[in-house]
Protein backbone atom coordinates (compact mmCIF):
# COMPACT_ATOMS: atom_id res chain seq x y z
CA UNK A 1 0.00 0.00 0.00
CA UNK A 2 0.96 3.42 -0.81
CA UNK A 3 1.13 6.46 1.87
CA UNK A 4 -1.75 7.70 -0.18
CA UNK A 5 -4.24 4.71 0.98
CA UNK A 6 -3.53 4.28 4.18
CA UNK A 7 -4.79 7.57 6.18
CA UNK A 8 -3.06 9.02 9.00
CA UNK A 9 -4.76 7.68 12.29
CA UNK A 10 -3.23 9.29 15.22
CA UNK A 11 -0.82 12.75 14.95
CA UNK A 12 1.25 13.85 18.11
CA UNK A 13 0.13 17.16 17.14
CA UNK A 14 -3.28 16.71 16.94
CA UNK A 15 -4.05 13.81 18.63
CA UNK A 16 -6.67 11.17 17.28
CA UNK A 17 -7.92 12.24 13.62
CA UNK A 18 -10.70 9.40 13.19
CA UNK A 19 -12.76 11.35 15.82
CA UNK A 20 -15.27 14.08 14.57
CA UNK A 21 -14.20 17.72 14.76
CA UNK A 22 -16.58 19.24 17.04
CA UNK A 23 -18.60 22.59 15.84
CA UNK A 24 -18.03 25.57 16.94
CA UNK A 25 -20.33 27.83 18.48
CA UNK A 26 -21.82 30.28 15.87
CA UNK A 27 -20.55 33.41 16.84
CA UNK A 28 -23.67 35.43 16.47
CA UNK A 29 -27.41 34.02 17.39
CA UNK A 30 -30.36 33.92 14.88
CA UNK A 31 -33.37 35.34 15.71
CA UNK A 32 -36.54 33.08 16.88
CA UNK A 33 -38.59 33.81 13.58
CA UNK A 34 -35.45 32.45 11.44
CA UNK A 35 -35.22 29.22 13.22
CA UNK A 36 -36.77 25.82 12.69
CA UNK A 37 -36.41 24.30 15.90
CA UNK A 38 -36.75 19.94 16.37
CA UNK A 39 -37.96 18.40 19.82
CA UNK A 40 -36.70 14.48 20.21
CA UNK A 41 -37.32 11.56 23.31
CA UNK A 42 -34.85 9.87 23.34
CA UNK A 43 -33.56 7.07 26.00
CA UNK A 44 -30.79 5.24 24.68
CA UNK A 45 -27.86 4.91 27.48
CA UNK A 46 -29.99 6.39 30.19
CA UNK A 47 -31.18 3.75 31.98
CA UNK A 48 -34.52 3.95 30.21
CA UNK A 49 -34.97 7.08 31.74
CA UNK A 50 -36.42 9.83 28.72
CA UNK A 51 -34.82 12.89 28.06
CA UNK A 52 -36.52 15.78 25.59
CA UNK A 53 -33.91 17.03 23.20
CA UNK A 54 -33.75 20.33 21.35
CA UNK A 55 -32.17 20.53 18.48
CA UNK A 56 -31.38 22.54 15.41
CA UNK A 57 -30.60 25.95 17.55
CA UNK A 58 -27.94 28.08 16.13
CA UNK A 59 -27.17 30.42 19.24
CA UNK A 60 -24.04 31.40 20.79
CA UNK A 61 -23.24 28.98 24.37
CA UNK A 62 -24.31 32.61 26.07
CA UNK A 63 -27.76 32.16 24.76
CA UNK A 64 -28.21 28.31 24.53
CA UNK A 65 -27.59 28.32 28.12
CA UNK A 66 -30.05 31.08 29.54
CA UNK A 67 -33.06 29.30 26.95
CA UNK A 68 -32.14 25.96 29.13
CA UNK A 69 -32.76 27.48 31.65
CA UNK A 70 -36.19 28.81 31.10
CA UNK A 71 -36.94 25.65 29.64
CA UNK A 72 -36.20 23.90 33.25
CA UNK A 73 -37.71 26.38 35.03
CA UNK A 74 -40.93 25.90 32.67
CA UNK A 75 -41.25 21.91 33.37
CA UNK A 76 -39.65 22.07 36.56
CA UNK A 77 -37.22 19.38 35.59
CA UNK A 78 -33.31 19.02 35.39
CA UNK A 79 -31.17 19.72 32.53
CA UNK A 80 -27.82 20.61 30.49
CA UNK A 81 -26.48 21.57 26.86
CA UNK A 82 -24.47 19.02 25.48
CA UNK A 83 -23.08 20.01 22.09
CA UNK A 84 -25.20 22.40 20.72
CA UNK A 85 -28.41 19.96 21.94
CA UNK A 86 -30.54 20.92 24.91
CA UNK A 87 -31.01 18.09 26.92
CA UNK A 88 -34.34 17.92 29.65
CA UNK A 89 -34.74 15.33 31.76
CA UNK A 90 -38.26 13.70 31.23
CA UNK A 91 -40.74 13.96 28.10
CA UNK A 92 -41.41 17.37 28.06
CA UNK A 93 -42.17 18.19 24.69
CA UNK A 94 -45.32 19.33 24.35
CA UNK A 95 -44.88 22.13 27.46
CA UNK A 96 -41.31 23.30 25.73
CA UNK A 97 -43.33 23.18 22.75
CA UNK A 98 -45.31 26.02 23.97
CA UNK A 99 -42.35 28.29 25.72
CA UNK A 100 -40.47 28.09 22.14
CA UNK A 101 -43.44 28.80 20.53
CA UNK A 102 -44.18 31.66 22.77
CA UNK A 103 -40.88 33.15 22.51
CA UNK A 104 -41.19 33.15 18.65
CA UNK A 105 -39.55 29.41 17.60
CA UNK A 106 -41.29 27.50 15.04
CA UNK A 107 -41.14 23.84 16.48
CA UNK A 108 -41.61 20.47 15.17
CA UNK A 109 -41.93 17.45 17.21
CA UNK A 110 -39.74 14.66 15.29
CA UNK A 111 -39.09 10.71 17.10
CA UNK A 112 -41.47 8.98 19.16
Amino acid sequence: MTHDETPTVWSSGQGDLRKKPVAAAPAKSLSAREQTIYLHRDSKGRGGKSVSLIKGLVLTEADMTVLAKQLKQACGSGGTVKDGVIEIQGDHRERIAEVLKKLGYKVKLAGG
